[in-house]
């Protein structure tokens, strides 16, 4: 997988090919991929004769292979292009110069997911018009530029400016400036080294969409690490369907290149954990688990059914054999270094961190829960067995503070908790509303939200309330976020689930998220309009 796949759409004149050659001059690891290159190398195999370099010819045979391939020609030459580099893949940064319909782009990111950028070059037309008089393409050109228009594709490439991921309006900037802009959007400056590691928390109880955030994220890491236990289940959305993760980081499946760690401070179940290495096909180089981590006992599991029914427990045996860690030191506690299944996967997670501090390596750690079950934060007796806030975190994880560059927060629009089946409460629930409530205000439809409103792990019902500004204030205070990441955006309005980009959303919707960044006192960085695989707003500045 490319470490990022860069599309480029506009209209003729809007500047693309200055901004393809300016990236180029400024990135060396930057490969472009011509269009104009590709339909000649076609037609000499299809027409069996060179192509003639007019831009009208040009766009008909583009328009010809459109048909025929729905828009797959593109991303077919792409791939052969990077099956050419080889292990030299992994670190390319491609540019496709450029994309003509929506089709050609939603191959590609079919192929290549959140590998793949889309940025749209935008112009008023007087401006195309007279830049188009003075081009030096190449190419034969026409006319002029409404001559050019006069081709039904060409004339609905501004429509593609409504999917990208970034719009530029060029007559507004210099090519320089459109260079920086572009450059900054793809995070392609450098940045400070001495900060790698990110963190992602919850902010409420749980089941805030950590694991969608992470998954998205974890495209940009080259080391994933997962704390906590198997009680936290982290569900991953892909185009196939959904895969939850108990054990493993959620980003596993979303990049494959990615060094996986389990952190000494975590809690494991071996069984799950060696079907879900199966499941994600994950070799031995690729995962450390800490010889440290805590092995679960079907004594354990056993032993928390009470715990069950007095306040709604998951029932995974993680609080026990976090306890008998304390309790029954010198006595027969099982460790991951004690599993047979395990060896082959046991590495100290330090010795793998220290690597990757030393190569500037970037790290996600992977929280599970939220602050409001924290043991020593949340409302007790209703709280988890361990400390789910930052500082909790790393130190399961075993990284300094120090090392820390930004925390991410997760919140979601209604929070919720789980439902008790024996009917006693699982825990505070600020103003606890009903789904049909939730239904009404959205437009969505209530069993859509029923039956989507269960829990990963245990497969319970939700409670929900509305939003606690007073919890969002002390998860804030705890954690310190450097930025939020909002969830469930579509339960404010279902209109939101169409939105692309921030001033998609409803004017309600962001009056809200507004009032998150001033209590937080953080920037709503991600925002997720819905579970699928494209729904997260970034509007990070790193």
């Amino acid at each position: 997988m490319p470490r990022k796949i860069v599309l480029i759409s506009g209209s003729v004149a809007s500047g693309k090919t200055t901004l393809v050659d300016l990236l180029v001059e400024e990135f060396p690891d930057v490969q472009v991929l011509k269009t104009k290159d590709i339909i000649r190398e076609l037609a000499r195999k299809k027409l069996r004769r060179e192509l003639e370099s007019e831009r009208r010819a040009m766009q008909e045979f583009g328009d010809l292979l459109d048909k025929e391939t729905n828009g797959r020609w593109v991303r077919d030459a792409l791939r052969r292009k990077l099956a050419s580099l080889g292990n030299a893949e992994s670190e390319a940064i491609f540019i496709v110069d450029a994309v003509r319909i929506s089709a050609q782009i939603k191959a590609i990111r079919e192929s290549y997911g959140f590998t793949v950028t889309h940025i749209h070059l935008r112009a008023p037309k007087e401006v195309l018009s007279e830049r188009y008089k003075s081009r030096a393409s190449g190419l034969q050109e026409l006319a002029s530029f409404s001559a050019v228009a006069h081709n039904t594709t060409e004339a609905r490439v501004a429509e593609l400016e409504r999917i990208a991921d970034i719009v530029i309006d060029t007559q507004l900037s210099r090519p320089e400036d459109v260079l920086v802009r572009a450059a900054s959007h793809l995070d392609l400056y450098y940045g400070d080294s001495s900060r790698t590691v990110d963190i992602v928390v919850g902010g409420q109880f749980g089941s805030e969409g950590k694991g969608h955030i992470a998954s998205y994220l974890a495209r940009e890491y080259r080391v994933l690490v997962r704390v906590g236990g198997p009680n936290a289940g982290h569900k991953v959305f892909f185009d196939s369907g959904p895969y939850t993760h108990h054990q493993l980081p959620s980003g596993t499946l979303r990049n494959p290149l990615a060094q996986l760690v389990i952190a000494p401070g975590a809690v494991l179940n071996p069984d799950l954990l060696m079907t879900e290495i199966a499941e994600c096909k994950v070799d031995v180089d690729r995962l450390a688990v800490d010889p440290q981590a805590m092995i679960i006992s079907a004594a354990d599991i056993t032993g928390e059914k009470a715990l069950k029914q007095r306040i709604g427990s998951t029932g995974q045996g993680v609080g026990l054999a976090t306890a008998r860690r304390i309790t029954d030191r010198g006595k027969d506690v099982i460790l991951a270094k004690d599993v047979t299944d395990l060896a082959p996967f046991i590495k100290p997670a330090w010795e793998v961190l220290e690597k990757a501090y030393s190569r500037h390596h970037s790290i996600l750690v992977e929280g599970t829960q939220g602050c409001g079950l924290s043991l020593y934060h949340g409302e007790y007796p209703f709280v988890t067995s361990r400390d789910a806030t930052v500082g909790g975190c790393l130190s399961e994880a075993g990284i300094s503070p120090s090392r820390v560059r930004k925390v991410v927060m997760v919140c979601r629009t209604y929070p919720i908790r789980v439902q008790n089946p024996n009917g006693k409460t699982s825990g505070p629930l600020s103003q606890e509303i009903s789904w049909k409530i939730v239904a009404k205000r959205s437009g969505l439809k209530l069993n859509q939200l029923e039956e989507s409103e269960l829990t990963s792990t245990t497969n319970r019902r939700r409670r929900v309330g509305e939003f606690d500004w007073v919890l969002l204030k002390r998860a804030s205070a705890i954690n310190r976020p450097t930025d939020i990441a909002l969830t469930f955006a579509d339960y404010l309005d279902s209109h939101n689930e169409d939105a692309r980009r921030y001033e998609q959303l409803q004017p309600d919707t962001i009056r809200f998220i507004e009032e998150v960044e001033r209590v937080a006192a953080a920037p709503v960085s991600l925002i997720s309009t819905r579970f699928d695989f494209r729904s997260i707003i970034d509007r990070r500045r790193w």
